[in-house]
Formats: C-alpha cells, sequence, structure tokens
C-alpha cells in the first residue's frame, strides 16, 4: 500500500478515494507533508479492498465515481460496521444531497472545488472524534439482526427474509425510532434505486415484509410524505 506508514503505529492513517488523479495526488501529498500516512486508490474497489485489509482512522471520499460510487463505499463500510470516520467529498451542493450523504454515514461533507487548508482542518476535526464502532447486533422490540451472519430473530426463533426484505429491514432497524425515506430505502438495497422509486416496487416489498413481521413486536409505520419508520410495540 503505497504511501502508508509502515511500523509507525503513532502516525494517523487516511485514505483518499479519488478518480480524478490531479485531485488524488494533491490530497495525498498534502497530507503526507501535514504528517498523515497516506493511502490513495482511484476508484470503489480498490477503497473496499483496502478498508478489509488496514485500519484507517479517516477515509476521504469522492462521492462520484465510475463503478462503485463512493456513497456505495460507505453504506458498505457502515453495513459492516467499519469505524473509520469519512469526509464525503462531491460537487453536489444541494441540501438533499448533504443530507443524504450525512443519512448514509458520512460524518463530515466538503463540497467541490474547497481550499485544502478547509479540508485539514475537516480531518483534524474528525481526528479528534471517539470511534465508536456500531453494535454488531441490531435490536428493535423482539426483533434482533446479526450483519455479521445475516442471522434475524424474533424473539428465539429464526425468521426466514429475502434478500430484499432482510435490507429493507436493515435499514429501517439503523434507523429506528427515525423516519427512513423512500429514495434512503432504495440506494441502500436497489442497484438501480430510480427504478425502484419510479415504481411500486418499494411498497410490494414493504407490504410482504409486513406480513412476515406481523407476529413480532415491532411494526413498520408509513409517515405520509416522508418515509417510514420501524418502531417497537
Amino acid at each position: 500500500m503505497a504511501g502508508a506508514g509502515e511500523g509507525d503505529e503513532s502516525v494517523m492513517r487516511v485514505l483518499v478515494v479519488e478518480d480524478d488523479a490531479v485531485l488524488r495526488d494533491t490530497l495525498a501529498r498534502g497530507l503526507q507533508e501535514s504528517g498523515y500516512a497516506v493511502d490513495a486508490v482511484p476508484d470503489g474497489e480498490t477503497a473496499l479492498q483496502y478498508l478489509r485489509s488496514c485500519d484507517y482512522e479517516v477515509a476521504v471520499l469522492d462521492w462520484r465515481m465510475p463503478g462503485i460510487s463512493g456513497l456505495e463505499v460507505l453504506q458498505r463500510m457502515r453495513r459492516g460496521n467499519t469505524p473509520t470516520a469519512v469526509l464525503l467529498l462531491t460537487a453536489r451542493d444541494a441540501l438533499a444531497d448533504r443530507i443524504t450523504g450525512l443519512d448514509q454515514g458520512a460524518d463530515d461533507y466538503l463540497v467541490k472545488p474547497f481550499d485544502f487548508a478547509e479540508l485539514l482542518a475537516r480531518v483534524r476535526a474528525l481526528q479528534r472524534r471517539p470511534r465508536t464502532p456500531q453494535s454488531p447486533r441490531l435490536m428493535v422490540g423482539n426483533v434482533t439482526f446479526d450483519p455479521a451472519t445475516r442471522e434475524l430473530l424474533v424473539g428465539t426463533q429464526r425468521l426466514s427474509l429475502t434478500g430484499t426484505e432482510l435490507g429493507i429491514l436493515e435499514t429501517l432497524m439503523r434507523r429506528s425510532p427515525a423516519v427512513v425515506k423512500r429514495q434512503s430505502i432504495a440506494m441502500n438495497v436497489w442497484e438501480d434505486d430510480a427504478s425502484a422509486l419510479g415504481s411500486n416496487t418499494i411498497d410490494v416489498h414493504l407490504a410482504r415484509l409486513r406480513s412476515k413481521l406481523a407476529g413480532a413486536a415491532v411494526r413498520i409505520e408509513t409517515v405520509r410524505g416522508h418515509g417510514y419508520r420501524l418502531v417497537a410495540g
């Protein structure tokens, strides 16, 4: 892994994920000159490989990349309980985009173009935050889900769901009791989120999921105009 400071555990490790070669090299060089151990990679697939094999304190992650997007990398990190703090870089400056990025698990958000001094200050701020990985098990009411094994229990009984149903339930459990927008569900569960949003696909799967959870001490509520939430009781 080029740029990492092997053998020096006191140096903070940063992963830079950016498909623009010039910007990637600029960020890597600037962070290294500021005392960080840096790995810089050009795409999401490589980023996931590095995240599996190395412990980073901060990832500077570009949203829009060919192949696996930065947002999908972020989603996989959070589903896998990776505690690395994420600074999301994007040219998208609409409020809805910032909300989406933060809702998916980003710790901070920086809009391009930006000044390197600001990025450095944000990395330092993330460095000061305690690293608190998510609980390996999700629990709402008497429903328990283990993201590592994909085992779902209602009380002590296993419940079998399709992959899509399980993805929806996991998304709702991670945010419970907050409301989850349809867009967030589509982005988390479907590769083609636009297709899911443009049809009744989400409603069909939610209806099936509600039916299978009928005997559990949880319920999926529809919050009209906003989305859905999973609550105990």
